[in-house]
């Protein structure tokens, strides 16, 4: 298993190397095996085609680092730890240049999970609001409500800064608008 692991951190590092370089679709699978070092066979073994790598790769990248986000000694109640993770979460997703990339040059495949279904990412993103709301809830921090509805308006809230980053600041400095998202956050939830 351990090196099934790091054949699949080798060809998923190869593939954000690609993407990051020349965007999702200039990249091929036969690119990324070349980068890895592993015959083509290998890869297609593994991912079957290039959107189900990037998924894979995409699911990874961000889940990795919406996990450092979340800091165990953390202090505060638990509406000032979400709101605090959650711009956190905004503030390196919008830096992260597998992100960028693909927003720069393939924007339209974020799209279904825009429109028609929440991926994997979004869903567990979602369950650590719904496990901070209801902690909040608990110690009075967070308004009483139904945790997943409250959850998914988060979710969508914020998710709409990192996706938008680039015409959200055109005329305005990122900094200032999630200073206000912290303070819209804090008043929504209290």
């Amino acid at each position: 298993m351990t090196s099934q692991r790091h054949t699949d951190d080798a060809l998923l590092d190869a593939a954000r190397d690609c993407v990051v370089e020349v965007g999702v679709r200039r990249t091929t699978l036969t690119d990324v095996a070349k980068r890895a070092g592993v015959s083509r066979m290998t890869l297609y073994r593994r991912f079957p085609d290039i959107n189900s790598l990037v998924r894979t790769l995409m699911t990874r990248e961000f889940t990795t680092l919406l996990h450092s986000t979340i800091d165990p000694a953390a202090t505060g109640t638990a509406r000032d730890r979400l709101v605090h993770h959650s711009v956190a979460a905004i503030r390196l997703l919008t830096r992260n240049p597998l992100l960028r990339r693909v927003l720069d040059l393939d924007a339209d495949l974020m799209l279904p999970y825009l429109v028609e279904r929440l991926g994997s990412t979004q869903l567990l993103v979602e369950q650590f609001l719904i496990t901070q709301l209801e902690a909040g809830h608990q110690d009075g921090s967070i308004r009483q409500g139904d945790p997943k509805t409250q959850a998914r308006l988060i979710l969508l809230t914020t998710q709409s800064l990192v996706l938008s980053h680039r015409p959200a600041t055109t005329d305005l400095d990122f900094d200032t608008l999630l200073d206000e998202l912290t303070l819209y956050l804090n008043a929504a939830l209290t």
